[in-house]
């Protein structure tokens, strides 16, 4: 189904795969408890169980789910009555063609410790704020709502996508970035034990290719340490690749 399923990964980058595997899982758990959406977890999967805009999110969290988990899961997706289906198969281990679902490849990425890179290409021009204030909070929601997008809570309604009680959340970030004072990106980190991971990396469109991504990369490197870990739309890993990025496996998302 895919060209490098789990048992093909080394065990270096397997354990890499880990890492992001479970820091997906936290974000998932907070957006899951914040939102009141109803939260699985099992052994092989965590499933989020949400609204109809909020729809069916599946993370497999093992390569090799037990036959318990598999049929669970292959359930939920099957009687999800309304809104979007999404099953994350970081893994590439499990076939949901049956379900109707299609697959897409997106690489997985990780960043070892390392000092952060120079941020002299950042435009002068360009500033990013680590969000602390209520209405900081629905600006970058409504960014990565528009911009990511995320078509699911369009059109918006404020605090449905991100919560207010997310930035109470311990090891969770947001991030605003602005060019020229007008607000042209945002992105969200989350560090869960020895690693982090950044989520919905997002420039609007009227400010694409002003360096907006890069500024916002930059500032986040600084303020996260250990391993970083993120998963790249095709456009985006150019620029992940060029600040030290490797990808670890190509994950299977199931949509």
């Amino acid at each position: 189904m895919t060209a490098e399923p789990a048992h093909a990964v080394p065990a270096m980058r397997m354990t890499s795969l880990h890492l992001a595997t479970r820091n997906a899982a936290a974000l998932w758990t907070a957006l899951a408890e914040t939102r009141g959406h109803g939260l699985l977890r099992r052994p092989g999967f965590v499933g989020v169980n949400g609204n109809e805009r909020g729809g069916l999110r599946i993370l497999l969290l093992s390569p090799e789910p037990d036959a318990d988990d598999l049929a669970e899961l292959t359930e939920l997706a099957r009687r999800r009555p309304v809104g979007q289906v999404v099953v994350e198969d970081p893994f590439s281990s499990v076939d949901m063609s049956d379900l109707g679902l299609a697959p897409r490849r997106l690489p997985v990425m990780i960043r070892h410790p390392a000092p952060a890179p120079d941020p002299a290409s950042t435009p002068s021009t360009v500033r990013v704020d680590r969000v602390e204030l209520g209405d900081q909070l629905e600006t970058v929601e409504r960014i990565v709502v528009d911009g990511f997008p995320l078509p699911g809570f369009q059109p918006y309604h404020p605090g449905e996508a991100v919560p207010r009680g997310l930035l109470e959340r311990q090891g969770i970030d947001l991030f605003l970035a602005t060019r020229d004072g007008a607000h042209a990106g945002a992105c969200i980190t989350v560090t869960d034990a020895e690693v982090s991971g950044i989520y919905w990396v997002t420039t609007l469109p009227e400010h694409r290719s002003r360096g907006i991504g890069r500024a916002l990369m930059h500032a986040v490197l600084e303020n996260l340490r250990g391993p970083i870990t993120l998963t790249s739309a095709t456009a985006g890993k150019p620029l992940y690749d060029s600040l030290g990025f490797d990808t670890v496996t190509r994950a299977t998302w199931w949509a």
